[in-house]
């Protein structure tokens, strides 16, 4: 009987080690990957482990994702995608704000708790959209 990890622990693993990846030296001078090859690098190692587990779906879109990286990746073109992901991290900040105000006025214990929760979450998402800016701005 073979033991195989479920495809959540899969997904689990890609996401804890993608930017350990990322962030390895590059062949050229051994400088950490940035920007469209640091991107190449994180989708083929979650390429890699797709094909570690057999998983043909996965493993066919990611394909399609290198392949479209390779094709159409610019610099340019991350920089503005990272200052939509801050905008758009801003703009769930804001939200996650009003609701806690919202269950703030009604003293609901419990709601108030979740709503906490879910703005701390929101502004770590924005903390790590913030980071990917400045890294696609120091390129």
């Amino acid at each position: 009987m073979s033991i195989r990890p479920s495809l959540p622990l899969a997904g689990l693993l890609l996401a804890v080690s993608l930017p350990l990846f990322a962030a390895q030296p590059g062949a050229k001078g051994g400088a950490p990957l940035t920007g469209c090859a640091a991107k190449q690098a994180a989708i083929e190692a979650k390429l890699e482990t797709a094909r570690s587990f057999a998983n043909e779906g996965q493993v066919a879109g990611l394909e399609k994702a290198l392949a479209e990286v390779k094709a159409h990746c610019t610099e340019a073109g991350l920089l503005r995608e990272n200052k939509q992901k801050v905008i758009d991290s801003e703009r769930e900040v804001s939200e996650r704000e009003k609701d806690l105000r919202k269950a703030m006025g009604k003293g609901d214990p419990e709601k108030i708790e979740k709503r906490k929760a879910k703005l701390a979450e929101a502004r770590a998402e924005l903390e790590e959209a913030k980071k990917g800016l400045e890294q696609a701005q120091a390129q």
